[in-house]
C-alpha cells in the first residue's frame, strides 16, 4: 500500500465525514481529496515530476495536508520544514535536500527571498495565503482539476524526507518510503481504540514526524476528524476541547503538564476526552496518576524517533501501565536491548535500544556514512539506553549519544556549539542538557570568553537566534574559565 491509496480510499469510505476543522474552515474527506488533486496539478504544471523534492514550510492548517499529499501523489518527495527555520537553516535545508520548490506562507517568504540567489535548485516559491484571487494556489483550489493525477507509485518509493539534527552538527534528511509511513497508519485505531466517530485536537506541528503520523496519516486512515491549531494558549486548548467535544489528544509532555497546572481548568467541561497520548519526550512517571485523576482520562505513552516514522513502542488501551515504561513494541516491530558489540542482553540489563520493522527509514539522504552508523544488518540503532522486563515492557534509562530533547524536539549540541563558536567573543563552548519540569530538558551553553571580550548572555542568545530555530537557542548561558572534558 502507499499514501496515494490511503487518501483515495478515505475519500471514498468517509466522503461526507469531516476531516479537518481550522478556524471557520470545515473540510470533509471528499473535499480534502479534491483539494489535494488540485494542488498536485498545480505542482505538475510548475515542473514537479516523480522523484523531485518539494519543501513544505507551513503551520498546522489544511493547506499543509493538501501540499503533503499532492506531492506524494506525483511520486515526488515531500520535505516538511520547521516554520521557525531561520534563513541560515533554510538555505542549508533547501540545498541539501535538492528541493525544486518551496511551498510556504507570506510571513516566511522574506526568508526565502534573502537566500534564493544562492540556491542551486530551489528556484520556485509558492505561497498558500496570497490575497490575490488570481494567485496560483488560490486559483488551483478554486478551479481544479480535481481528479487524481494517477502517477504510478510503488510502496518502496520515497515519500517524505524529514530532517533530524545530526551528530556532526548538520541536520540529516531521514528518507521514509510510502511503506514506512503507511505501516504507521493503523496506530491510533489499533493502539488507542480511536474510530471514525472520534474527534482529535491537532497541536503537534505537522512538520514533526510524530505530528504527521498521528494527527494526519493515521487520522486519514481511521476517518476521524481533527481540529487544527497552530498557536494557542491553555484557555484556547480547554475551550476547543469543551466546544468541539474533543475525544482524544496527542501531544508532548509539556502540554499535559501545562493542563495539570492550569488554574482555569476547572471552569471547562472536558468530559468528552476519552484518551490522551504523550510522546516526543519522557513524561515524569509520577504525573500519570495525577493527570488521570484530575481529568478522568487515560494517559498513554509512546516512544519513537524520526528514523522510524516515528513510533516504535506504545502503552495500549487496556494494557497494564508500569511507571516509567514506554510500553511494548508496536505490531510489526521488534525491539532488542544490546551491548556495545550488538549482542542481545538478558532481561533487566541496560544497553542500547535497537529496533527493526517496516517503518525503519531507507537511510539518510546523501550520507552513506551516517546511515551505516545507525542501520546495521537491518536494525536501527537508536542511541537510547534502556532495559526490557520479563513482560517485554521497555524502560529508557539515558542516551548513548549527545542529544537534548526539549518539548519534543531533538537538539544535537554540536550544531549549537558550531553557531556559538562563530561569535567573536567565544573562545570555546559546550552545550549540555538541563532538566526542566515543563520542557523535559532545556539547552544550556557553557562559554569561555576570549580575553577582553565583553559579551553577556543576552548578546549570545541574540546571536544564536539569527542562525537557529527558537527551540535550539540556549535558555541559559554560563560563562566559565574552562570547558570540562
Amino acid at each position: 500500500m502507499n499514501l496515494v491509496r490511503l487518501i483515495e480510499e478515505a475519500a471514498q469510505k468517509f466522503a461526507e465525514n469531516e476531516a479537518m476543522i481550522c478556524g471557520n474552515q470545515r473540510v470533509n474527506y471528499n473535499q480534502l481529496n479534491c483539494s489535494v488533486n488540485a494542488v498536485a496539478y498545480l505542482l505538475q504544471q510548475s515542473g514537479i515530476k516523480k522523484g523531485d523534492k518539494v519543501a513544505v514550510m507551513l503551520p498546522n492548517i489544511p493547506e499543509f495536508v493538501y501540499c503533503y499529499f499532492a506531492t506524494v501523489k506525483l511520486g515526488a518527495v515531500v520535505v516538511p520544514l520547521n516554520t521557525f527555520s531561520t534563513a541560515y537553516e533554510l538555505s542549508y535545508l533547501l540545498e541539501n535536500s535538492d528541493a525544486k520548490a518551496l511551498i510556504t506562507f507570506e510571513g516566511a517568504r522574506k526568508r526565502y527571498e534573502e537566500i534564493k540567489d544562492r540556491l542551486s535548485s530551489c528556484k520556485k516559491c509558492i505561497t498558500v495565503d496570497a490575497q490575490d484571487p488570481e494567485a496560483p494556489f488560490k486559483k488551483a483550489l478554486a478551479g481544479g482539476p480535481f481528479s487524481n493525477p494517477a502517477i504510478p507509485v510503488d510502496p518502496a518509493d520515497p515519500a517524505a524526507m524529514i530532517y533530524t539534527s545530526g551528530l556532526t552538527g548538520k541536520p540529516l534528511g531521514a528518507v521514509l518510503t510510502h511503506h514506512n509511513l503507511y505501516s504507521q497508519s493503523p496506530l491510533i485505531n489499533e493502539l488507542a481504540n480511536i474510530t471514525a466517530q472520534d474527534k482529535g485536537l491537532s497541536i503537534i506541528p505537522l512538520f514533526h514526524a510524530f505530528g504527521a503520523t498521528t494527527n494526519m496519516i493515521s487520522t486519514i486512515r481511521t476517518g476521524c476528524n481533527v481540529v487544527m491549531l497552530d498557536r494557542f494558549t491553555m484557555d484556547t486548548i480547554f475551550s476547543v476541547i469543551a466546544r468541539e467535544k474533543i475525544s482524544y489528544l496527542l501531544a508532548v509532555p509539556r502540554l499535559f503538564l501545562g493542563m495539570m497546572f492550569f488554574e482555569g481548568a476547572a471552569k471547562y467541561d472536558v468530559r468528552s476526552l476519552s484518551v490522551c497520548v504523550t510522546g516526543g519526550a519522557p513524561m515524569p512517571a509520577d504525573f500519570f496518576p495525577v493527570f488521570e485523576k484530575q481529568f478522568g482520562v487515560k494517559l498513554l505513552e509512546g516512544y519513537g524517533l524520526t528514523e522510524a516514522a516515528p513510533v516504535c513502542s506504545f502503552t495500549r488501551v487496556g494494557m497494564a501501565q508500569k511507571p516509567g515504561s514506554i510500553g511494548t513494541a508496536i505490531p510489526g516491530m521488534v525491539i532488542k536491548i544490546v551491548d556495545d558489540n550488538g549482542r542481545e542482553l538478558p532481561r533487566g540489563e541496560i544497553g542500547e535500544v535497537i529496533v527493526r520493522g517496516g517503518n525503519v527509514m531507507q537511510g539518510y539522504y546523501k550520507d552513506e556514512k551516517a546511515t551505516a552508523s545507525v542501520i546495521k544488518d537491518g536494525w536501527l540503532y537508536t542511541g537510547d539506553l534502556g532495559k526490557m522486563d520479563a513482560d517485554d515492557y521497555i524502560f529508557l534509562t539515558g542516551r548513548k549519544k549527545r542529544m537534548i530533547i526539549t518539548s519534543g524536539f531533538n537538539v544535537y549540541p554540536r550544531e549549537v556549539e558550531n553557531v556559538l563558536n562563530q561569535h567573536p567573543a567565544v573562545q570555546a563552548s559546550r552545550v549540555v542538557a538541563k532538566e526542566d519540569l515543563m520542557r523535559g530538558e532545556i539547552v544550556k551553553a557553557e562559554i569561555v570568553k576570549k580575553e577582553g571580550a565583553q559579551a553577556d548572555d543576552k548578546e549570545i542568545m541574540k546571536h544564536c537566534r539569527i542562525y537557529l530555530s527558537p527551540y535550539k537557542v540556549p535558555r541559559e548561558v554560563e560563562f566559565v574559565t574552562k570547558i570540562a572534558e
